[in-house]
């Protein structure tokens, strides 16, 4: 027997399963009133034996007020059982099971008189021959009202302690346990075969649901063309088809009885023997005479490619014999064209078109298990495009994306059946290689690729100029998985970023020791300012005429206690990529202005400044307490930006910036003409100098015309804009002189001194008198 809930079998409960109660409850009730009239008889029988068996030793009034109140209670109960809302109900709730605990408990509670009232007062035998009799009616009670467990086990357990009770006061304490036994045998009994009755009322349920569902599809399988009956017999040819399944098939209802079926449902195919994997199956199944289910054939009628769905099932005679076949069938091509539509979306990029990365995934999976199965080799080529984040913060995405469509081509044509292209997501592509045999080839597609995507683009009136790097990873020498091949080429992907892009990179398995490298040390980062392992020197500034001391850039420093010294070239674009150069940048403006506090030559001191430090609104407010909890002068705090803070749109830096000229701070402009120069920047914000790289110092100090000639460009820049200019990287006496003639007026480099600690820094604050007189 299935599990049923006794909770709900008793109507104390209704289950949040998929079965409906309510029909359940309503068979419950109707089963209930089928008997009510022989519960009624029994009762009214019961209740005269009672009588007469005390007739003898009860007053004859209180014999008759029992009799007509249990007679009244009887009969309420049988006309409730008879109520015709009852009776026809087809459904009925919680509430309407549990009032009829209320019957009986009502018709255990009169039945209980007898024992307990006068059952004391009786000798042995009377009580023996009372019990014998309310015996029986628990029996009857139990038969009568076994549909409705929750009443049945109220009325048995009242009559029974009640039975108990009497039995024990007459001391008969054998028949007291027993009656204890026989009344929890009635109660198991009631429930045991309420069970059954809902199991077979769910069946049936169940049945008539299903009769009316086929009902349904029959009604519209004659009315509709898109689901249609047939069926053939043992020779397999139509012996019966709805107009539905002539008018799918393209066949003259007149003589499509007794033509073969299978060259109905091949069609074209029929003559030339060229089956689809559908039409196979269903062939096999016929002639094994097995019944098939939702069986996906592809048809073809006329000229269109329909999709129909069948199901079937043998038919046999009485006597066993095979004598054909009977099924449904549907037509699914919309369904079909809708899963491929949904089909191609899930594995299709909606902006370029080309394979996204389930499918690059799923290919190269099937492009290792080949290699792997054959001994070949495949490849994998991890493609990102340079210099594409400056497109889209400066022209903005709906450009960007465009230009992704045009990348998307020039990949596309240079595929062959070999290759399938795809497209990671943002500005990465993806190039899988079914055979890479030959390595040569495959470097050479790189090459093509990088070249073929470093040509100029015109989108929109707007002339880009963009490039790609790329990692490859061969299969299955780089990697067993596509996964592993995947992170194979993707480290390879980081050298060719690394080497400054517009190059490829073939992995090697030392690429795997640099990502655990860079793993370490990202950890190690994540903790170096709470353990105090950062430190800032200070590089003096001094004026290109005189030599005279104007100030010091703070340059941050990490010395790890196992990894030693780390150069900031390594940890500080490590920091940027991390998202941690914002509270280590924090640190370090907030260590310089309170070191430049301690100075006794009102100098400056220079920070530089992230392009994420500005792009936080808060930013203001953490310079500004800095110099209030230190007593700095704003007046002789410099931050260097450099040109990328303006790269990014919609944000909110150069409102920062403002806000912090606001307060007095002077600006420098970093690495000017290194990156993504633009005199706009210099128009927008009030810049105090600019900065010329180390770059140009030294390739000018060879004699560079180009390098001379941007550094007389950027000092005529500066002087038509009122501002100073600062030459970094100067070493020697020569660069000196050299940029002193082109016109710049602040020098910093080895030449006047290393980057120093902060003692030694402070140190050279001190005025000569002062430190002559301390002498």
């Amino acid at each position: 027997m299935p599990r049923i809930d006794a909770r709900a079998l008793l109507g104390l409960h209704d289950p949040a399963d998929a079965t409906d109660w309510g029909p359940i409850r309503a068979a419950q009730m109707n089963a209930g009133s089928q008997l009510a009239l022989f519960m009624l008889a029994a009762n009214l029988v019961g209740a005269a034996l009672v009588a007469m068996i005390l007739s003898p030793i009860v007053p004859v009034w209180a014999l008759a007020a029992w009799g007509a109140l249990a007679a009244a209670i009887a009969c309420g109960v049988a006309f409730r059982r008879l109520a015709g809302r009852v009776r026809h109900a087809v459904t009925a709730s919680l509430g309407d099971v549990r009032d009829t605990a209320l019957d009986g408990i009502a018709l255990g509670a009169v039945w209980s008189i007898p024992p307990l009232a006068f059952g004391h007062l009786a000798a042995v035998e009377t009580a023996l021959s009372l019990w014998i009799i309310l015996s029986l009616l628990m029996t009857a009670g139990a038969v009568a009202m076994a549909a409705l467990p929750l009443a049945t086990i109220a009325f048995v357990t009242v009559l029974g302690l009640s039975m108990t009770a009497m039995l024990l006061l007459v001391a008969a304490p054998g028949l007291a346990a027993a009656t204890l036994v026989f009344t929890a045998l009635l109660a198991m009994t009631t429930i045991w075969r309420g069970k059954s009755l809902v199991v077979i009322r769910a069946h049936e349920i169940a049945l008539a649901e299903r009769d009316e569902t086929v009902s349904l599809l029959l009604r519209e399988s004659q009315d509709t063309s898109a689901d249609w009956l047939w069926e053939i017999d043992a020779q397999r040819r139509v012996s019966r088809a709805n107009p539905g399944f002539t008018l799918s098939i393209g066949a003259d209802p007149a003589t499509i009885n007794g033509t073969p079926f299978l060259q109905l449902v091949a069609g074209p195919s029929w003559d030339s023997g060229e089956f689809g994997p559908g039409l196979r199956e269903l062939a096999a199944r016929l002639k094994a005479r097995e019944p098939f289910r939702d069986l996906l054939l592809s048809v073809q009628v006329g000229s269109d490619q329909r999709w129909w769905q069948m199901s079937a099932a043998p038919r046999f005679d009485e006597r066993g014999s095979f004598i054909g076949f009977r099924g449904v069938g549907s037509d699914v091509t919309e369904a079909q064209h809708s899963a491929a539509r949904i089909n191609r979306m899930a594995r299709y990029d909606t902006l370029t078109g080309l394979p996204n990365r389930l499918l690059i995934h799923e290919t190269l999976a099937l492009a290792m298990a080949d290699a792997e199965k054959w001994g070949s080799r495949c490849a994998f080529m991890m493609i990102d495009l340079d210099r594409f984040k400056a497109v889209n913060d400066t022209l903005g995405h709906p450009i960007g994306d465009r230009l992704l469509g045009r990348v998307a081509d020039r990949l596309r044509q240079l595929m062959s059946e070999n290759e399938m292209i795809g497209r990671l997501g943002g500005d990465e592509f993806a190039v899988v290689i079914h055979d890479a045999a030959d390595s040569a080839a495959t470097e050479r597609l790189a090459r093509t690729i990088i070249d073929t995507l470093s040509r100029p683009y015109e989108v929109d009136q707007h002339t880009l100029y963009i490039g790609a790097s790329i990692g490859l990873a061969r299969g299955p020498r780089d990697g067993r998985t596509a996964e592993t091949l995947i992170r194979s080429a993707d480290l390879a992907l980081y050298r060719s970023k690394d080497a400054g892009g517009g190059v490829f990179h073939a992995y090697e398995p030392q690429l795997h020791l640099a990502a655990e490298e860079r793993r370490v040390l990202e950890i190690a980062l994540r903790n170096a300012v709470g353990n105090d392992e950062m430190h800032l020197q200070y590089q003096p500034v001094v004026d290109a005429d005189s030599g005279k001391l104007t100030g010091f850039e703070a340059l941050l420093r990490w010395t790890h206690p196992e990894l030693g010294p780390v150069s900031p070239a390594k940890f500080v674009p490590l920091a940027e990529d991390a998202r941690l150069i914002g509270p280590i940048g924090e640190w370090v403006l907030r260590a310089a202005i309170a070191e430049a506090a301690r100075w006794e030559t009102p100098v400056r001191v220079a920070v530089n400044v992230s392009p994420e430090q500005l792009h936080n609104p808060n930013f203001v407010s953490v310079v500004a307490q800095a110099l209030n909890q230190s007593g700095l002068p704003p007046e002789r705090l410099e931050l260097e930006v450099t040109e990328g803070v303006f790269m990014r749109q919609g944000t909110v830096a150069v409102q920062v910036l403002e806000k912090i000229l606001d307060l007095g701070i002077r600006l420098s402009l970093d690495d000017f003409g290194t990156g993504y120069s633009s005199l706009g920047y210099l128009s927008r914000t009030r810049f105090s100098s600019i900065k010329v790289d180390r770059s140009f110092v030294q390739a000018a100090s060879r004699g560079a015309k180009e390098a001379i000639a941007i550094i007389r460009a950027v000092v005529a820049l500066a002087d038509s804009l009122g501002m100073a200019t600062t030459a970094e990287g100067v070493e020697t006496e020569e660069e000196h002189l050299m940029v002193r003639r082109l016109g710049c007026t602040k020098v910093q480099g080895y030449y006047f001194g290393r980057p120093l600690p902060a003692h030694e820094a402070h140190a050279l604050t001190v005025p000569k008198t002062s430190a002559a007189a301390a002498a």
